[in-house]
This record gives C-alpha cells, structure tokens and sequence, in this order.
C-alpha cells in the first residue's frame, strides 16, 4: 500500500473524482492490490473515503461468524460514511475487489465540502440516495425472488445496466463464490445458474464477462 498527497497541479488533477477534490485542498491518497484489506468490520471510525479508481467489496460478519458480501462498488462511490453520523467503528469489512485508489476526506473537511461545495453536497447526496434505493431493492430481491432471478439482477447491477456511464462487462476477476455471497446462495448453484446464462446466450466470457440485456427476460419472467 501507498501513500501520497493530491494537491492542485496539472499533475496531480484527478479526473475520475469531481473538480472541487482537484482544487486547492490537500487529500491523502490510498493504494491498494487486488484482495487487500482497506478496513475491517470493527476497526475504529476513520475519514471518508471516495473511490476514484477501482471496485471495493463491501461485506459483513455475523455474530455466528457466517459472512456476507453487501455491495460492490464502483468509482464515484463513497467509503466509511458512517463516521458523518458519529459511528465510532466500521460497521462493515472493505475489501480490493481490483486494484484500488481512495481519496481519504477527514469528518471535519467532508462537513466542511457538504456545506460550503454544491457540486459535491450534490453529488453526495445523489449516492446516499441511489444507495437506500439500492438497498431497498435488495431486501425485496431477497424476500420474493428465486436464486436464478437474484444472480440475473445482481450481473445486470454490476454492469451497470440504465447508466450512461455503463461498461460493457463486469469486474473480469469476480468470483462465484463473492457473487453467490452476494445473492445468499451456494456456489454450485451460482455455477449451474451461470452455465444455463451462457447457454442462452444472456452472458459470454471475451476479455471479461460480457453481460447481454436479454438477461432481463429472466428478472421479468413469472
């Protein structure tokens, strides 16, 4: 892991973070690989952090000691704001899904950005937004849904499916086991699940795994 400052210069511009985390503020910047541990479930509350390059894992430990992956996500997306609200500890693990680069904003400066930055408060408040949608979307995928339509939905969410900035493939290096933690099954079915996608046509593996809209006939279908 490395660690440097992000000042305001042609060379340190950060363009995949808005303009204002570009400006005359100094903001540590993080470094992670593939699997490292950004921080854990239990570990104390720190800055937030803004995802600029990379996808991170977001998962959870029960008492019992079973685990569940609760997002991933995406550059743009926010890290650790739990400490805005006082938490004192992280209340999930985050983990390197790929090689990952953050932006640490300390409470105090990400108060300050909130009130004083419009495009940030914004920006902000539109991922706060999406994220309880999401979240909301999920437990009724939970509750209602079969196996099959879960892990249909779960592709078409890390494709990003209905966003202009969409790629046209998801994370090459997820697994079936992250991806059947993700939709509260096992990796056999995952895997079954994943055979009859390709079979149909709905997914292909071509430099990464390709993710076809036809796939939506099997969230749609009763």
């Amino acid at each position: 892991m490395m660690e440097k400052m992000v000042c305001d210069s042609e060379e340190s511009s950060i363009s995949n973070a808005p303009a204002f985390l570009s400006s005359a503020i100094a903001l540590p910047i993080l470094n992670f690989r593939t699997k490292d541990v950004i921080f854990s479930q239990g570990d104390p509350g720190g800055g937030v952090m803004y995802i600029q390059k990379g996808h991170v894992k977001l998962s959870v430990v029960s008492r019992s000691g079973k685990e569940a992956v609760v997002a991933i996500l995406d550059p743009g997306d926010f890290l650790g704001d739990g400490a805005l609200a006082g938490k004192n500890t992280r209340t999930a693990t985050a983990t390197a899904a790929t090689p990952v680069t953050v932006l640490v904003i300390s409470v105090k400066e990400m108060n300050r950005l909130l009130h004083e930055e419009h495009a940030f408060s914004d920006r902000f408040i539109t991922f706060m937004v999406e994220r309880n949608m999401r979240l909301e979307e999920d437990l009724i995928d939970q509750l209602f849904n079969s196996s099959e339509k879960r892990l249909a939905r779960t592709l078409l969410l890390l494709a990003r499916y209905g966003t202009q900035d969409k790629p046209q493939f998801i994370l090459p290096k997820i697994s079936q086991e992250t991806l059947a933690e993700m939709i509260g099954t096992t990796r056999s079915r995952v895997n079954f699940f994943m055979k009859k996608f390709e079979r149909l046509g709905f997914i292909h593996n071509n430099g990464g795994l390709h993710v076809n809209d036809s796939i939506l006939s099997v969230i749609l279908h009763d």
